[in-house]
């Protein structure tokens, strides 16, 4: 009796564990990061933002400095004080930003719109979009005041088919390696995109938005693009990177951004994800990101009041 219940409990414990491996199977999200995500290839299209770097000049450049205590705590900081590696523990840092139309962005319908939509507006959908490159860096070599047509786009759906709807639709002239070139970076001649070209992609392809290199949307006296696209609720990126390093097709874009409460603008960190066989970008199996390496030297401020590796 004791050994037929014994034989009993083994097989009702061998039933238990197949339901539990059967109930613990992977999730089919975590398949897919496993199966596509994890050995794609992903591509930064971000500046990273610095005091030195082009901006509109009626704003001006940010300032980088060293945190300090806001009130007394006894026996560890005195108000005012700078927190640092070797008193505290460790170190913070304060950033006076001119605006929030700086460095690579994004830019909602109330930066120019009374009634539009702010940063803090936009719904977490923004995440992660189909992402669409249309390259005009050739036409903006030999013409820097070069903007996107209706042509250009049409010229890309005949190699890669129609434009997805909700897409975000990158336009690539290059101008980004102008960079460290502030000045010349924010001066007009640049590549811009037209507004008959913004009028069919939203209104004709239904995009999510559209982004450029530099940090305005066209060169007209009036801003044309820009207004347009803010007074009719859509917003754009500006100061997008590295376009020249991803596919014009098949590859998603993330998007990230600060979301200031009502804010007019939003520093924005746009990724794109690449098909595993592409050869720019790093793979997950190359950059796991946990622990992430050390820097080559210490830490110290420079000139400028931003952290370096400083021998």
């Amino acid at each position: 009796m004791k050994a037929m219940s014994f034989v009993r409990l083994v097989a009702l414990g061998a039933v238990l564990a197949a339901s539990s491996a059967a109930s613990a199977e992977e999730p089919a999200f975590w398949k897919f990061y496993e199966q596509s995500l994890k050995s794609a290839k992903y591509i930064d299209l971000t500046h990273a933002f610095a005091p030195v770097q082009p901006v509109w000049p009626g704003f001006g450049p940010a300032k980088f400095k060293p945190a300090v205590a806001g009130a007394d705590i006894e026996g560890y900081v005195k108000k005012g004080e700078e927190f640092t590696y070797e008193k505290h523990g460790f170190v913070a840092s304060a950033y006076d930003l001119t605006t929030d139309q700086y460095g690579t962005q994004l830019d909602p319908p109330s930066h120019w719109n009374p009634k539009g939509a702010t940063i803090s507006d936009l719904p977490p959908t923004f995440a992660v979009r189909p992402l669409v490159v249309i390259d005009i860096s050739g036409k903006a070599k030999t013409d820097e005041g070069y903007h996107l047509k209706v042509a250009d786009i049409e010229e890309w759906e005949k190699k890669h088919g129609r434009i997805p709807e909700g897409s975000v639709v990158f336009v690539r002239s290059d101008w980004y390696k102008k960079w460290n070139e502030p000045e010349r970076f924010a001066k007009a001649p640049f590549p811009g995109v037209s507004l008959d070209a913004l009028k069919f992609l939203h209104l004709e392809r239904k995009i999510l938005f559209h982004g450029h290199e530099p940090l305005d949307t066209d060169t007209t006296p009036t801003l044309e693009g820009e207004y347009w696209l803010m007074h009719n609720n859509f917003v754009q990126a500006e100061g997008v990177a590295n376009l020249d390093k991803v596919p014009e097709a098949g590859a998603l874009v993330t998007i990230g951004f600060a979301k200031p409460q009502g804010g007019s603008g939003g520093y924005a960190r746009y990724i794109a994800i690449a098909p595993a066989d592409w050869p720019q970008g790093v793979s997950v199996n190359d950059a796991p990101g946990a622990p992430l390496p050390e820097q080559t030297a210490p830490l110290k401020r420079d000139k400028d009041g931003v952290f370096r590796p400083t021998p």
